[in-house]
């Protein structure tokens, strides 16, 4: 894979980087969505379990 891409025009290389970019930009941002969503879920659980007892802090 690496040979078809050095073999390749500078434009094609160009293109390749630009969609590995997108690609890992939009990783990043499912990634922060998910970790704030689990945030608030474990703020939540932990909110609970305090009110109820379970945990003390």
């Amino acid at each position: 894979m690496l040979d078809a891409l050095s073999s390749g025009s500078t434009i094609l290389l160009v293109l390749a980087a630009l969609a590995a970019f997108a690609v890992v930009v939009t990783a990043v941002r499912i990634a922060v969505k998910l970790a704030i969503r689990l945030g608030l879920i474990a703020a939540v659980v932990l909110a609970a379990l305090y009110a109820v007892g379970v945990v003390s802090l």
